[in-house]
């Protein structure tokens, strides 16, 4: 036998109607596959069940695909619906952008002190804990560049004190050599040949020397020469 008309109406007995949605179900999923397979076109499926059960299929992105639905469904639309869209939301935006700035306005001018009446008593209490934590911030990094600071000073320090001591070394060693330089010259002082030295420095006086060879014989004259100069 052929397979019969079925009417389409609601199926009343619970268990037909949840085999029927499976059965139908697998097969409307495998022809959105098919179609998106053989025709290459784009396909998104979103199913609920009776018990809120959500299968979806498709090719691309089910996400991007209602956002090309819904931007073919704007550019449908009139030129003149669009504007005004766009308008009413760009006054939305700037609505929103004013009511920002005239909050920070508001907070900078309540953090220097001023427009106070109008704070309750939460309020301050909270504006108190804002100033106390951005004091205790401006603290610590004053601290920290304090710190900072004394730390290069104390670098700095270490430097001068090694060059300090270095010039020290340097100026003990220089004192040594002229000492002992000193005490060399001292000791040649008083070496004999500094005496000679001192004798043959004085100048010349031939009154103090008489010739050598008129006070000692010479053994190169005879005794004749001899008694010849002794007669003279």
């Amino acid at each position: 036998m052929g397979r019969g008309k079925i009417e389409i109406k609601k199926i009343e007995n619970t268990t037909n109607r949840q085999v029927t949605f499976c059965k139908r179900r697998n097969g409307l999923l495998k022809k959105a596959y098919e179609l998106s397979v053989l025709c290459d076109a784009e396909v998104a499926l979103i199913v609920f069940s009776t018990r809120g059960r959500l299968y979806e299929y498709a090719n691309n992105s089910v996400k991007s695909t209602i956002e090309r639905y819904k931007k073919a469904y704007v550019d449908s639309s009139n030129s003149g619906s669009v504007s005004e869209a766009n308008t009413e939301f760009y006054q939305q935006e700037a609505t929103k952008l004013r009511r920002q700035i005239r909050d920070i306005q508001n907070s900078n001018r309540h953090i220097l002190g001023e427009a106070l009446s109008s704070l309750t008593f939460k309020e301050l209490k909270n504006l108190e804990g804002r100033l106390e934590r951005a004091i205790n911030k401006i603290r610590s990094k004053k601290n920290e560049m304090l710190f900072a600071e004394i730390e290069l000073m104390q670098k700095r320090l270490n430097i001068y004190i090694v060059q300090e001591i270095e010039l020290q070394k340097a100026n003990i060693y220089l004192r040594a050599k002229i000492a002992a330089n000193e005490r060399a010259q001292e000791q040649m002082n008083l070496m004999p040949g500094s005496e000679y030295e001192n004798m043959t420095s004085q100048p010349y006086d031939a009154r103090n020397f008489l010739p050598v060879n008129l006070i000692e014989p010479s053994h190169q004259y005879s005794r004749e020469d001899q008694t010849a100069l002794q007669l003279v």
